[in-house]
């Protein structure tokens, strides 16, 4: 039977206020791009309702699937579909029971809700097997519509997005590349979580690559353990 695990000091009050949709959302390019079996062992920080794994289970990809998820309602969700998930504030849970047993880890979307980010990637980190598959994804605070509203003096904040008003920390390509190094990934691509449009590719084409990360409007990043 799937397993849920509940602390105690949740920090779901933030999120009361936003729909179900947001935590519901499977990750079916990310189950396209993993290379492992259903042997495998698969950690998501941020499961959600379990979309992704439900995914990543039926695809054959995975046979163990261990979910982090803050909203208890959506892990009761994911709870009925994975293999275990883990209930709380990631930055509060003890993970050194998992370290070193995963496959494979995915954080979608979420270290940008966190206070540390850094520390907590690499407390995640340790838990993936040597040459384990990392795939994350953030938005881009270098995306031209951002700057646009930096250079008119707007910082405003919004219910999704890359101003979301429970963002609490926010990323360029190349800082967030740094961030996954620094926790001891090997960054094997760092690009746009949806491919550019043809406006984009050419600037980028004239820029010599230079200016791509105003056209990024969130980061996907692909790695493995060192």
């Amino acid at each position: 039977m799937p397993e849920t695990k509940t602390p105690s000091g949740s920090a779901t009050a933030i999120y009361k206020d936003k729909p179900t949709s947001y935590f519901a959302n499977a990750r079916n390019d990310i189950v396209a791009l993993a290379r492992t079996g259903p042997q495998a062992s698969v950690l998501e920080l941020g499961c959600g309702a379990g979309g992704t794994g439900r995914a990543m289970l039926a695809a054959g990809k995975a046979g163990r699937y261990v979910g982090i998820e803050l909203s208890e309602e959506a892990a009761a969700t994911a709870a009925q579909h994975l293999s275990e998930v883990r209930v709380g504030d990631v930055e509060a849970l003890d993970l050194t029971p998992l370290a070193g047993q995963f496959d494979s880890l995915i954080i979608s979307e979420v270290l940008e809700h966190l206070r540390d980010p850094w520390t907590t990637l690499a407390r995640l980190v340790s838990c993936v097997k040597p040459g384990g598959a990392v795939f994350a994804s953030s938005p881009n605070v270098a995306h031209w519509m951002v700057v646009r509203e930096l250079l008119a003096g707007r910082f405003a904040y919004a219910e999704a997005g890359v101003m979301d008003r429970t963002h609490l920390r926010w990323f360029t390509p190349g800082s967030y590349r740094q961030m996954f190094e620094d926790a001891s990934v090997v960054v094997e691509r760092v690009g746009p979580l949806v491919p550019p449009r043809w406006k984009a590719r050419l600037i980028g084409r004239f820029s010599g690559g230079r200016l791509d990360h105003l056209f990024m409007a969130q980061i996907m990043l692909v790695g493995r353990r060192r």
